[in-house]
């Protein structure tokens, strides 16, 4: 009866019931991850062909954990079931390489969880969790466990499981560095107000030089002509605007990859795939390391400014303290020096209420001791 009366206030107000939210958005991730496992370029890679995504799942996975918790997994299972049995009719293969699938981003999660990860992605730490934690370390479990399978089902011969397991592992660490990161911010991004025109210009300028900088790759062998692009974005526009340049650029270059044009016209298959996860972690680096120091001491100085301007207000509370003005006796009087008065009042000096208080308290405070001192010796005069 409770429940009942709860579901009928939620839809009264608008809001469905938790259960049917949850649902909903585990079907939501399962097809998101469905979609991202089938968008994807074909590489050679001998003895066969492979194909790479062009955004990997294991970014949403991991990102739908961070945010929703372990109530989330259904969806990854079950779009990594579907992108596997549409691939592979043979069903235990098909939920063998899920598990794996569905064990990686759990393995980083847990892994994030333990290290202290915070989703805003606002300290060092966390870059550095992201990184080597929930990308490096924790999508090895899928990799080990696809690659694995394969070999074992005959689907791929035992001598090219390190070269399968390397593009299969470099692809879900992809996925974690260019994915995950972008999702996170776009949960905390909103429509800037106030924002002047010179500022949307300087937006769009980066964006097309991003462009530019990335399909160049296509062309020539530079592939460091996309870094003064990520060290603009990080520095002018922090994590929010060196994510989506990230992305930009690792889709990008993954063309002339697929394509073996520009930067990898002239190597091995294998050596190609090494050079575009290496530059993939390079990148990310870059970006998500720069854009968090170049945060932080933003934060640092305006901590500093909010200081300052709390010590200015409370000087100018206390205000200023009045002082007085002594003068020397006549010469040959012998008399002490008498003060002043503004008012010319006597010989009392006007005080600040402030410094007759403290003074007030000295005495207060000598006569208390000087007591204490007579109880402990009362013999003495």
């Amino acid at each position: 009866m409770t429940v009942t009366a709860g579901t009928l206030r939620n839809l009264r107000h608008g809001r469905l019931p938790r259960h049917v939210t949850t649902s909903l958005q585990i079907l939501i991730l399962a097809a998101v991850y469905f979609g991202a496992a089938k968008l994807g370029l074909t590489q050679e890679l001998p003895p066969s062909t492979i194909s790479s995504p062009l955004l990997p799942p294991s970014g949403f996975a991991l990102a739908a954990l961070l945010l929703f918790g372990l109530r989330m997994c259904p969806g990854i299972a079950i779009g990594a079931f579907c992108a596997n049995i549409t691939a592979d009719p043979s069903i235990p293969v098909a939920l063998a390489i899920t598990a794996g699938a569905t064990l990686a981003p759990i393995c980083a999660y847990l892994l994030l969880r333990r290290a202290g990860f915070h989703i805003e992605i606002q300290r060092l730490r966390d870059v550095l969790a992201l990184i080597f934690v929930g990308a490096l370390a924790g999508m090895m479990v899928g990799a080990v466990v696809g690659t694995g399978v394969l070999v074992l089902s005959g689907r791929l011969p035992a001598s090219s499981f390190w070269p399968r397991w390397w593009v299969w592992w470099a692809d879900d660490a992809r996925g974690v560095l260019v994915v995950t990161p972008l999702l996170l911010v776009l949960r905390r991004v909103r429509l800037p107000r106030g924002v002047s025109a010179l500022r949307w210009v300087e937006a769009w300028a980066l964006a097309v030089a991003t462009i530019a900088a990335s399909l160049s790759v296509n062309v020539s062998a530079f592939l460091f002509m996309v870094f003064p692009c990520l060290i603009w974005a990080a520095f002018r526009f922090q994590l929010a605007g060196a994510a989506p340049c990230q992305l930009v650029i690792s889709t990008l270059v993954m063309f002339a990859l697929a394509h073996r044009t520009g930067a990898f016209a002239h190597r091995g298959a294998v050596l190609n795939v090494i050079t575009y996860q290496a530059f993939n972690l390079a990148t990310a680096l870059t970006a998500l390391l720069l854009s968090v120091i170049i945060a932080e001491r933003n934060r640092t100085q305006q901590e500093i400014r909010q200081v300052c301007g709390q010590l200015a207000e409370l000087v100018a509370e206390l205000g200023p303290v009045e002082t007085t003005h002594r003068k020397p006796a006549p010469p040959g009087t012998g008399g002490p020096s008498h003060i002043d008065d503004t008012n010319g009042a006597g010989t009392e000096a006007k005080l600040d209420p402030r410094t007759q208080t403290a003074e007030r308290l000295g005495q207060a405070r000598g006569s208390s001791r000087k007591s204490r001192t007579q109880r402990k010796n009362p013999g003495q005069r």
